[in-house]
């Protein structure tokens, strides 16, 4: 059901932005995210889109918490060892914002899933599942928005392929898994770098609904936590993508 009641208090922080303002908490209220991803980046990325007020947040991992994950996934503590990601962070989600409607699965999401949210959120940790999240966002329509963390280096994007002529999609950027990618679990990430991250998802999700701004569609924004410093590249889209280059939006 699509809320149409505004919380002023509760809001007022956005209403005040003209960016955003009373219409703006609107289109929030009544969007709907799907997080693929409930450890660092898919964490952080809910907590502020439920604080902004979506409307249904939908959340999907089929891991549990682990000891080691404490050190970034600040939405866990020592009592949730061993409890489902997807329904604690659920459930956490749901007692802090009782307006939003959380949904859950503790599945590994596939292909083979639907995807209940008009903004899909790349929180994964592989190439497999970034590279299906790519092709499902494309074929339907919906954007993408992407984070990825390693060691000290964080990054993010708004893939919009099947939405703006000529915008590149993931797969135009990283055509084949790279041969030397590492995750985490490997190579190390510091804990505050994935709250960065996962809190420039929120910002670029929020921008989408509300119109605000200038998402980072055809752009990757990339963190360097060890120095200090941003930096803002170009995406150009693939002629011979095998995503997208068949089925160009006019």
């Amino acid at each position: 059901m699509t809320r149409t009641h505004v919380d002023i208090e509760r809001h007022k922080r956005h209403i005040l932005l003209k960016e955003i303002g009373g219409p703006g908490v609107q289109k929030l209220l009544a969007a709907s995210v799907s997080i693929v991803g409930a450890g660092a980046l898919g964490g952080p990325c809910a907590l502020y889109l439920a604080a902004a007020g979506i409307g249904h947040i939908e959340i999907w991992d089929d891991d549990i918490v682990d000891r080691s994950n404490l050190q970034r996934q600040v939405q866990f503590g020592e009592a949730d060892i061993g409890g489902s990601k997807a329904e604690i962070l659920a459930e956490r989600l749901q007692t802090a914002h009782p307006d939003s409607r959380i949904t859950w699965h503790r599945h590994r999401w596939s292909e083979s899933h639907p995807l209940a949210g008009s903004v899909l959120v790349d929180a994964t940790d592989n190439f497999p599942a970034r590279y299906a999240l790519n092709a499902v966002a494309h074929a339907t329509g919906r954007p993408l928005i992407h984070g990825a963390a390693a060691g000290w280096t964080g990054q993010v994007s708004v893939f919009a392929s099947g939405l703006i002529p000529d915008a590149p999609c993931y797969r135009c950027w990283v055509p084949e898994t790279p041969p030397d990618a590492q995750g985490c679990d490997e190579v190390g990430v510091v804990g505050a770098l994935t709250g960065m991250v996962g809190a420039a998802m929120a910002l670029e999700t929020v921008k989408w609904i509300t119109g605000s701004g200038t998402p980072l569609v055809g752009r990757l924004h990339l963190i360097d936590a060890l120095s200090g410093t941003s930096r803002t590249v170009g995406l150009r889209r693939d002629a011979t993508c095998s995503v997208c280059s068949e089925s160009r939006v006019d």
